[in-house]
């Protein structure tokens, strides 16, 4: 435990008294202004009885709209002693003549008995602030990016290799709700790698399996089942209200139908494939950003012929290969429902597990495609089937 007394905070100009929290409650009593510099988040596990609830942040642009009165007994408080100090030392430069610092913060508190305010959030929110805990201690995330999330629907195309590592992340994350897309049933030869589903569920249909899955993670989650084969139909049923559409397909038809429908609908692709040792991760923005970014048929105008794409069945796969896949996945989903960071757009990231290498390819628009050209007018779905076996 730090000595108590006097302290240098870190501007040594000011010397800053800290004190205990027996001695903070005593001044409290005494007329002095108890302040919790801690964020919202941090204070609904805990907050000192009686004190202002204010962020440090806030606290230093305006001090004045807290205490007026700046010959005012000031005594602040955050988690752990050292928030409060950099504080009250922002406070002094401010004009503030009597302020302390909680040695200890709240969590020194609470371990001596003292009195809590008594908790004003509801069930929901205390579980909110909870498991949301690390996101919100994230400056870049914080509670609005959080709601961010909370907020935005995700259509998944395929609840197999890449969309088990992704909807486990993406629901542990925090996202409101999650669209899953697949006509498939639970196989044992999926538990290789499909770590959404399990052996008692084998023969259960996959996007059912996943539901309990995911909301066993994550009560909070909105699960919507699709248990339907994707088709020019049904498509912008799927992903009409989607923020985000995550392709987890393993087959071109679908690929090529989902590419052409986010184009139409302005929806941002989150593109995954794999292939024994090797994948492969893109972000096709091309509906939202004509000309300047390219979709899927930009880096693949026509298909393999279907000898050369074989898929997992037939090809094998390393188990944990999707599970990188889909990770890289997951974090572009997130990182475009939060606005933060660069995107892959325009960039095609390689990964070869065998060498354990990450290698990149820059990914330019088409002027001709003849599904994002700018200023070309949607040409409408084909048979995609029959385009994707045509030799």
């Amino acid at each position: 435990m730090p000595a108590r007394g006097r302290a240098k905070a870190d501007n040594p100009r000011m010397s800053i008294e800290q004190i205990s929290p027996a001695q903070a409650r005593a001044r409290q009593q005494a007329g002095a202004v108890l302040i919790d510099v801690r964020e919202a988040h941090e204070r609904a596990s805990g907050q000192a009885e009686h004190a202002l609830g204010v962020a440090k942040d806030a606290l230093e642009a305006d001090p004045a709209a807290t205490v007026p009165d700046r010959g005012a007994e000031i005594v602040l408080i955050c988690q752990s002693g050292a928030r409060s100090l950099r504080a009250a030392q922002a406070l002094l430069d401010a004009g503030y003549a009597r302020v302390a610092s909680v040695d200890g913060g709240t969590t020194r508190w609470i371990a001596e008995g003292l009195p809590l305010a008594p908790l004003r959030q509801s069930a929901d929110e205390i579980d909110f602030y909870d498991r949301y805990s690390r996101h919100l201690r994230l400056p870049e995330v914080g509670e609005a990016g959080q709601r961010k999330l909370q907020a935005a629907r995700v259509a998944m195309v395929g609840a197999g290799g890449l969309g088990s590592p992704a909807a486990f992340y993406l629901a542990a994350a925090g996202v409101g709700t999650l669209v899953l897309a697949d006509d498939d049933v639970v196989d044992r030869s999926n538990l290789q790698r499909q770590i959404l589903h399990t052996e008692d569920r084998i023969g259960m249909p996959k996007v059912e399996s996943a539901k309990i899955a995911l909301q066993a993670l994550n009560p909070r989650l909105r699960v919507e089942t699709f248990a339907e084969r994707i088709s020019s139909d049904n498509v912008e049923r799927l992903i009409g209200e989607a923020d985000v559409v995550f392709d987890g397909a393993d087959n071109f038809p679908v690929r090529y139908l989902l590419n052409d429908a986010c184009v139409k609908l302005a929806k941002p692709l989150v593109y995954g494939a794999i292939h024994r040792f090797e994948g492969q991760v893109s972000l096709f923005d091309a509906g939202r950003h004509r000309g300047q970014c390219p979709c899927y048929r930009c880096l693949f105008p026509e298909p393999p012929p279907p000898e050369a794409a074989p898929n997992c069945a037939e090809a094998g796969v390393l188990g944990v290969l999707p599970g990188v896949i889909g990770l890289v996945q997951a974090t572009e989903v997130v990182k475009l429902i939060l606005g933060l960071g660069e995107s892959l757009a325009g960039r095609l990231l390689h990964f070869d597990a065998l060498a354990m290498r990450f290698r990149e390819t820059r990914l330019r628009p088409d002027p001709e495609c003849p599904v994002c050209a700018a200023g070309r007018a949607f040409p409408g779905y084909i048979d995609y089937q029959a385009f994707c076996a045509a030799p």
